[in-house]
């Protein structure tokens, strides 16, 4: 079953010439300050989308609660800092919220979604369960009757809930590949459309921008290769064409673990407090890819090369 996804104007322009042009994005969350990590992997997908010929778009996922607009401009300016630049306005997603709707509604009347009760700590349960893929949920409240709703429901509203919705999916796998890490099969489950509090997930969201913006290939972190059969699956379903994708390996504090805003000087203007330039700092995440160091975004764009790329982590050390 196929629902039509309304796409933006000047990707129509191109199918109807019968064009191909690549377009990729960058998509951070506006709570905070990029840091190195954030701003390695813009490079990355900037660079590769330059080397094309191709568009490059910026989107805002600024659903999460923790977000704030001043961020939006401080970002932009840490972007535009280091050389990246994009095309067209950046995509707000707190300001599409009818569009949302109206592809959730399709989804709907398909009979593509379900009611689902289960707590955190149901769902922590079953997803330490044996025999139980990482993250999947296995459809607990997919068969429920009527009745069953209705109390459940019941059970809900005493503690001032609502039902998550989840998508009622049809298959339980699906292959695809990863322009770095190959061809991958990942699980597609129910998951979660709407969370509870009614906000619509990361799965959902981005899956319908990605189509209205006309994205082509997406670059990211390797930490969200999971999602990849999740969100190609829902395009299917509504009938819009996956982009490729290019996951790329994390910056990593000093213990190991991805790095965050809070692993000390890591965003543009604590390496600056500490000496270290934009030139310093480009230089340094080309070298952390394997590539010699550059001073600018345009010299990394010119020898940086995909099948090149070193394929590991990257272990950060802040200056003290």
């Amino acid at each position: 079953m196929l629902i039509a996804i309304k796409m933006k104007p000047f990707l129509l322009t191109l199918l109807a010439e019968g064009s191909f042009t690549l377009v990729g994005r960058y998509a951070p969350s506006p709570t905070g300050a990029l840091h190195l990590g954030n701003l390695r992997t813009a490079l990355i997908g900037w660079a590769l989308a330059r080397q094309s010929g191709g568009r490059f778009v910026l989107r805002f996922e600024d659903l999460d609660a923790r977000s704030r607009e001043p961020f939006r401009a401080l970002q932009l300016k840490d972007l535009a800092a280091l050389g990246i630049d994009w095309d067209g306005e950046p995509l707000v997603q707190s300001n599409c919220r009818s569009r949302y709707e109206e592809a959730f509604a399709q989804l709907k009347a398909a009979g593509l979604v379900y009611e689902c009760y289960c707590s955190r700590r149901e769902l922590s349960q079953i997803a330490s369960a044996p025999h139980t893929p990482p993250g999947a949920y296995p459809g607990y409240c997919r068969g429920l009757t009527p009745t069953q709703r209705a109390r459940k429901r019941e059970e809900l509203a005493k503690v001032g809930r609502g039902p998550a919705l989840r998508l009622r999916s049809n298959q339980e796998t699906l292959t695809f590949t990863d322009a770095v890490y190959g061809p991958q099969t990942g699980v597609v489950d129910d998951f979660v459309l709407r969370r509870s509090d009614g906000v619509f997930s990361y799965n959902f969201v981005c899956v319908v921008d990605d189509a209205y913006q006309g994205v082509t290939q997406v670059c990211r972190g390797r930490d969200l290769l999971s999602s990849v059969a999740r969100q190609n699956y829902l395009h299917q379903l509504l009938g819009s064409t996956p982009p490729s994708w290019v996951h790329v390996p994390l910056v990593l504090n000093q213990t190991g673990q991805r790095l965050a805003k809070r692993d000390g000087a890591v965003t543009l203007a604590e390496l600056g407090e500490r000496g270290v330039n934009n030139a310093e700092i480009l230089g340094l995440l080309s070298s952390s890819l394997g590539f010699a160091p550059v001073e600018t975004a345009s010299q990394f764009c010119q020898q940086f090369e995909l099948s090149k790329m070193c394929r590991e982590d990257w272990r950060f050390l802040p200056p003290r």
